[in-house]
């Protein structure tokens, strides 16, 4: 659907969970097919590449998106996480092999009509939600399978939901979003999203499709700003990066960062 398109054109929602060069667990991201590029960022895999002497401890940076998971291993076993205001922090086990679906902003209730509030700030059971997509999951994904098997079937099922459905957007609400994207988070929610719709009915519809207000949204949006600037250690305490998005001072970007990735800016870009 075109009138989606600008998201992923301006939104690139980054999970910085592993280093490239840890030899015991890796993390990979792929590409969905064209025909559902506007509504899936990309499908992933968290996987042990030997057992771990003691439990993972894998951190979740905040990133907008809603995401469908599941272990390779046990696929009766399917989860969906919604918008998350803040890092979240899974015990994860000494072996294990994730793969997910990462939907961009408002595109999972676009497709499935879900009201995302109702899954932000958790983790839970897929079968609650969309018990069908769980069941086919557990029916059609074997553990002998291979990524490239499941991705096909990933991509084919999303497309098979995306044909059976007309898809209805609110083009005020697609304005105030793209406003947010452009302004990378930096922006007066109250008088800079002027889209026509009023402060109440822009925090209900925000609700309906992201899981919280415009202005939560946006402080996301702007973090993950940051995250794609890649700023070194050196280059944060002499390009002021976090005054052209907003911020004071130091302090409060160092806090407002912390909050969304778990540490501190210094430790996160090292």
């Amino acid at each position: 659907m075109n009138e989606l398109k600008s998201i992923r054109k301006y939104f690139k929602p980054i999970q910085p969970s592993v280093s490239e060069n840890d030899d015991e667990i890796s993390y990979q991201e792929a590409q969905p097919y064209k025909e559902i590029e506007n509504y899936v960022y990309c499908f992933w895999q968290l996987k042990t590449q030997k057992s771990l002497d003691q439990d993972y401890s894998y951190r979740v940076v905040s990133d907008g998106c809603i995401d469908i998971f599941f272990d390779h291993r046990r696929p009766a076993e399917s989860f969906i996480m919604g918008f998350c205001r803040k890092y979240t922090e899974f015990q994860i086990g000494k072996e294990f092999d994730y793969i997910g679906i990462r939907f961009l902003p408002s595109a999972f209730t676009h497709l499935y009509g879900v009201d995302a509030k109702t899954l932000s700030n958790q983790s839970q059971e897929l079968h609650k939600i969309l018990p069908n997509f769980s069941d086919w999951i557990k029916s059609d994904i074997k553990p002998s399978d291979s990524l490239q098997t499941i991705l096909k079937a990933l991509n084919e099922k999303i497309i098979g939901c995306l044909k059976n459905k007309v898809v209805h957007c609110d083009h005020r609400f697609l304005d105030a979003l793209n406003l947010i994207f452009q302004k990378n988070g930096y922006l007066d929610t109250e008088k800079d999203l002027n889209t026509g719709l009023s402060s109440r009915q822009l925090r209900r519809i925000f609700n309906y499709y992201i899981g919280t207000t415009a202005k939560s949204f946006s402080n996301v949006v702007r973090f993950q700003y940051i995250l794609n600037a890649r700023p070194s250690k050196q280059s944060l305490k002499e390009d002021k990066l976090y005054f052209d998005v907003g911020f004071f001072d130091q302090a409060h970007f160092i806090k407002d960062f912390k909050r969304f990735y778990g540490v501190i800016p210094s430790e996160a870009f090292n």
